[in-house]
């Protein structure tokens, strides 16, 4: 009896340890390890309880039943293990926090990344008509973060026509609808119109999870010709020609 109780006792220590020590690592309160063994040795933790960060405490989230985090995981390493290592450290990318509810300053998120600390929050509950999507553009937002040379948003607002301008931030406006226009004038969603970031994620994602509108003849090519320089930005290395005012 005294060994089993002594069991349990180091159990808790144990669990306490990787506690503490992933909230040195990435400064999340409430944080247990879910998976470590990953290809790409990407780090998987979980939240045990509700947590609340950032710098006005304005980041929430909570913790999931463990059938719906099972669920999901399945779907975040299909599509995480798409990027290996080498690629994941050049970005800064280390550990994925699955939480549900994730939210900052009120408004519901699928995720938030931070190249700093290495981390990506994502919210297990998103829309699960967006979920595999979200995931790489949220990816995009920590390539871009780790990269802002790379990703000129003064040039990539030159694919737009003259007369549309970007809001000051994607929380600014309420454009926020995720759903892929049918007939778009450079831009593959409404979330598209927030900011130059936010566009760049949307079409990183869409191409990432190969759904793209496609030109089906010579009539659409004025409505999709924006669209398609924005997605050869991606495939051609940047080295496209630009809509001409």
């Amino acid at each position: 009896m005294n060994k089993i109780i002594y069991l349990i006792f180091l159990l808790i220590l144990i669990s306490s340890a990787k506690a503490n020590t992933i909230y040195e690592l990435i400064k999340i309160p409430n944080l247990e390890v879910y998976d470590l063994k990953t290809p790409n040795k990407l780090r998987y933790v979980y939240a045990k309880q509700p947590f609340t960060i950032g710098l006005d405490n304005n980041i929430n989230c909570y913790n999931s039943a463990d059938k719906e985090l099972e669920k999901k995981y399945k779907i975040i390493r299909q599509e995480l293990d798409r990027y290996d290592q080498k690629f994941l450290r050049q970005i800064n990318l280390k550990y994925i926090v699955l939480c549900e509810d994730l939210s900052i300053s009120g408004i519901n998120t699928a995720g938030i990344p931070d190249h700093i600390m290495k981390t990506l929050i994502v919210d297990i509950k998103f829309d699960e008509k967006f979920f595999r999507r979200a995931l790489h553009h949220e990816i995009f937002h920590i390539i871009n973060d780790s990269y802002k040379d790379m990703f000129n948003e003064s040039e990539w607002s030159k694919f737009n026509n003259k007369e549309f301008t970007y809001a000051e931030c994607s929380t600014c406006t309420d454009k926020r609808n995720l759903d892929m226009y049918l007939n778009t004038n450079g831009f593959i969603t409404e979330y598209s119109k927030t900011t130059a970031s936010e566009d760049m994620a949307e079409v990183y994602s869409h191409l990432m999870i190969k759904k793209f509108p496609e030109k089906i003849d010579q009539a659409q090519f004025q409505i999709f010709h924006l669209l398609d320089l924005k997605q050869k930005y991606f495939i051609g290395g940047h080295q496209v020609e630009k809509q001409k005012h």
